[in-house]
C-alpha cells in the first residue's frame, strides 16, 4: 500500500514567503475604502503624536512706520496608536498537499478582505472599534437624507449639494465620497439641473474599489460602509489619518488547538492546517464634524 507523507509546518510554510506578506498589506489597503480616501502616516509600535493646529495667525495692514500687529498661532498634539487585528483560516492538509499554491492565493485575498471590512467598519461607524469612543466618522452630527428633495430641486443632487451645504457652512471642506454598494442604484438614476449623469466613471482609475467623480470629487462605492440607515459620508478626508506597523505577520500550525464554530478543535486529530495572519493599525479622526453622514430616506 503506498503511504503519502504527513504534511509538515516546515512544507508549508515554504509557500509563504515574507514578500508575499507585503501583498497581503497591500491589498487590504486597496480594498479599504477608508485607507483609499484619507491619508497613511508612519506609525510606529508606541504610536505617533500628531501636531493640529488650534489656531492660525493673522494678518493685518499697517501704515508706513505704524506698528505691526503680533498674533499667535497655537498648535496641540493628538496620539494615534497601533491596534492589533487578527484572523484565523483553516483547511484541511488535503486541499493544501492538492494546490497549496492556489491555497495560498485564496487566503491572501479573503485576509485582505476580512482586514478591509474590520477596519472600515471600526472607523466609519465604530463597530467593535479598540480606537476610542467618538474616534470614527458616524460620531458626527451632520446627516441629510438622500431620495427627500423635490425634483425641482434636483432630487438626489440636490441632496447631495445640500451635503455640501452643511459642510461649507461650518467652514468645512468636502474633498471626497464614501458609498456602500447599494447606493449605486439610486446614483446611476440621478442626475444633475441640466439632466448630466451625477456619477461619473473614472475610466483610468487602477483600484480594486468601484471609483469615479461626484460633485468633481473622487468617490468610492464598496461594500460594508453601510450600517443602519447610513449609506455613505462625505467630507473633508484629510481630518482622518491611518497607519500600520510593518506588514502582515504570519505562522503556520498543524498540531495546535482552534475554535471554530465555537468549538475547540486539534488541528493535529483532524489532519487540518491553520494559518495565523496579524497586522497592527492605527486610526485617527481629528474632527468628526468635517464629515456629513449619508441616509437613506427610504
Amino acid at each position: 500500500m503506498a503511504q503519502t507523507a504527513a504534511t509538515m509546518t516546515g512544507d508549508f510554510a515554504g509557500f509563504l514567503k515574507p514578500a508575499e506578506a507585503e501583498a497581503y498589506f497591500t491589498q487590504a489597503a486597496r480594498q479599504s475604502v477608508v485607507q483609499s480616501l484619507t491619508r497613511r502616516v508612519p506609525l510606529g509600535i508606541n504610536g505617533q503624536e500628531i501636531p493640529v493646529v488650534t489656531s492660525k495667525p493673522t494678518a493685518g495692514w499697517v501704515a508706513e512706520g505704524g506698528q505691526k500687529p503680533a498674533t499667535k498661532g497655537a498648535l496641540g498634539l493628538k496620539t494615534i496608536s497601533p491596534k492589533k487585528l487578527a484572523a484565523i483560516t483553516v483547511v484541511s492538509a488535503e486541499v493544501v498537499r492538492a494546490n497549496p499554491g492556489n491555497y495560498v492565493t485564496l487566503f491572501r485575498d479573503q485576509i485582505a478582505e476580512a482586514f478591509a471590512i474590520a477596519f472600515d467598519a471600526a472607523a466609519l461607524h465604530g463597530s467593535a472599534s479598540p480606537f476610542g469612543a467618538g474616534n470614527n466618522l458616524a460620531a458626527t452630527t451632520k446627516a441629510i437624507e438622500l431620495g427627500t428633495s423635490a425634483a425641482a430641486a434636483g432630487g438626489v443632487y440636490g441632496d447631495l449639494n445640500g451635503a455640501l451645504k452643511l459642510l461649507v457652512d461650518d467652514k468645512k471642506k468636502l474633498t471626497g465620497w464614501a458609498f456602500d454598494d447599494t447606493a449605486e442604484p439610486l446614483l446611476n438614476a440621478a442626475v444633475d439641473l441640466q439632466g448630466r449623469p451625477l456619477f461619473v466613471d473614472a475610466t483610468y482609475e487602477n483600484s480594486a474599489l468601484s471609483a469615479g467623480r461626484l460633485l468633481r470629487r473622487p468617490a468610492f462605492y464598496n461594500e460594508g460602509v453601510a450600517a443602519g440607515d447610513t449609506i455613505g459620508f462625505a467630507g473633508d478626508w484629510s481630518q482622518a489619518v491611518w497607519g500600520s506597523v510593518g506588514g502582515i505577520s504570519y505562522d503556520v500550525s498543524t498540531e495546535a488547538t482552534v475554535t471554530i464554530n465555537g468549538e475547540l478543535t486539534s488541528l493535529w486529530e483532524h489532519n487540518l492546517v491553520a494559518i495565523r495572519a496579524e497586522a497592527e493599525y492605527g486610526w485617527l479622526v481629528n474632527d468628526a464634524q468635517a464629515f456629513v453622514k449619508l441616509q437613506d430616506a427610504a
